[in-house]
């Protein structure tokens, strides 16, 4: 993953993509006679007219550094203009886009762009602050045509009391990592990777039995990162971090223990994990890379970084679903509109994301844009349509692709859930370093004791923030 991405990954970062909409269809979505209700109940226009003259502030334009995506954001933004030449976008560049002292800073100042970039963890501290207008009145299928394709479990992290307050650009799900090369060399089918926690650990066995260094399995343990992961792998047994109201820890459970004993089994029964410990980011991909470790839990932008910046090969690199299959700890971006935004602005705003974000064969998913530009094209990121859309993109994702779909296959044909990371995460993750990095470098690890102590000290945070 990328350091952008990780600051709220948790920290931290898909297949989606495709068939063009053809320009008719987006002058459609322009000046289409769809409208919604007010919160009041009043009849508004959803749709901007090409005439209205307005002016919006965007932020997370590329920097100047990715040269192609720069290059993308200024084709994009002249041929919005095309559809509608009388809508100003003044563009601010970031990378990254969020860092999250800035970001407090701006909504308790409200100097945040009038279409401002957040994760998809922020709505309630959007909220709090009072800086999110409702765009439910602006949203349907025609100012968004793929709307109805949006999974809603992405769409359900930009809502609250039934308002919808921001619409996704990217997301992500997290799933098993495994490295082709070495499965192929330990006698595994790289072409099915385990799926749950007994594969994994068999699996994890024979890796390591190829010696030379090879660990068959790797995970975080420290800066947030243990508790992170330990909340991804919780997940897939279908366990939750934290109860429905937010109020208490609910990670104390069989779920919950299971995670931990199956990282000080293969660390110290099968010793298939090594006994160097402490990892964070970006240890895994650095020895994932170096075709040292053949398993790891992560996000599927981790492969463009093994790749892009550790010089591994998009060959070498699949990806499973999250070990379990309940469900997969989901992450990801989106834009939300500035409080006290007009009408036209919010309209206006909308209109760019869908045209940049949410068109298939448009903006992002130019499939054969990316390619002349030298940019990946293949990767299952991101992964927020279903259905029609879904098939469409993947077709045109196909037909353009720079690196082997195939070895994503399994992860896209298993259809896992995506559960959103709790609220106050960083605080809870900080916690679970604990038990984590305790069983991994403790043979003497008392499992129950450490979880019941960290449900003690994740309470103790969250009845502080009451």
């Amino acid at each position: 993953m990328n350091t952008d991405l990780f600051l709220h990954r948790s920290v931290a970062l898909a297949a989606a993509a495709g068939l063009a909409l053809s320009v008719a269809a987006c002058s459609g979505s322009a000046s289409g006679s769809g409208s919604s209700k007010d919160g009041a109940g009043s009849s508004v226009s959803a749709t901007l007219d090409p005439a209205a003259k307005v002016t919006i502030s965007i932020d997370c334009e590329p920097p100047v550094t990715k040269t192609a995506e720069r290059k993308q954001w200024a084709e994009d933004i002249a041929a919005f203009n095309r559809l509608y030449p009388n809508v100003t976008i003044n563009s601010k560049d970031a990378s990254p886009c969020e860092e999250p002292a800035p970001f407090t800073a701006q909504l308790k100042g409200r100097t945040q762009t009038d279409v401002f970039y957040t994760y998809f963890t922020d709505l309630g501290q959007v909220l709090d602050e009072g800086q999110a207008e409702d765009i439910t009145p602006y949203v349907n299928e025609t100012t968004v045509p793929a709307l109805k394709d949006i999974d809603p479990s992405v769409l359900a992290t930009l809502k609250a009391d039934g308002k919808l307050y921001g619409l996704p650009t990217s997301n992500y799900r997290m799933g098993l990592l495994y490295n082709r090369k070495l499965f192929t060399r330990a006698g595994l089918d790289p072409d099915k990777p385990p799926a749950t926690w007994d594969e994994v650990r068999a699996a994890a066995r024979k890796l390591a039995a190829l010696g030379n260094g090879v660990n068959g399995y790797g995970d975080y343990s420290a800066t947030n990162q243990g508790g992170w992961h330990y909340t991804a792998e919780l997940y897939g047994l279908g366990g939750a971090m934290v109860s429905e109201d937010g109020k208490k820890a609910a990670f104390n459970t069989p779920e919950g223990r299971q995670v931990l004993q199956n990282l000080y089994d293969m660390r110290w029964t099968d010793n298939s994990m090594g006994a160097t410990q402490g990892l964070k980011w970006p240890d895994l991909m650095t020895r994932m890379a170096s075709d040292k470790l053949g398993m790891y839990v992560g996000a599927p932008d981790d492969i463009t970084y093994m790749v892009q910046t550790l010089k591994g090969n998009y060959a070498d690199y699949g990806m499973g679903p999250m070990p379990g299959g309940k469900s997969a700890l989901l992450g990801g971006n989106d834009y939300m509109f500035k409080k006290g935004s007009s009408p036209d602005q919010i309209k206006a705003g909308i209109a760019w994301i869908n045209f940049k974000y949410l068109t298939l064969g448009k903006g992002q998913f130019d499939y054969a844009r990316t390619k002349a530009d030298n940019l990946p094209v293949g990767l299952p990121q991101p992964f927020f349509f279903t259905g029609a859309s879904l098939a469409g993109d993947n077709r045109a994702k196909a037909a353009s692709a720079t690196v082997p779909v195939q070895n994503y296959a399994p992860y896209l044909a298993t259809s896992v859930p995506g559960r959103t990371e709790p609220a106050n995460a960083q605080q809870i993750y900080k916690v679970l370093d604990n038990p984590v990095s305790a069983v991994l470098t403790d043979r003497n690890a008392n499992v129950s004791k450490l979880l019941s102590d960290a449900e003690t000290q994740v309470n103790q945070v969250l009845a502080s923030l009451q």
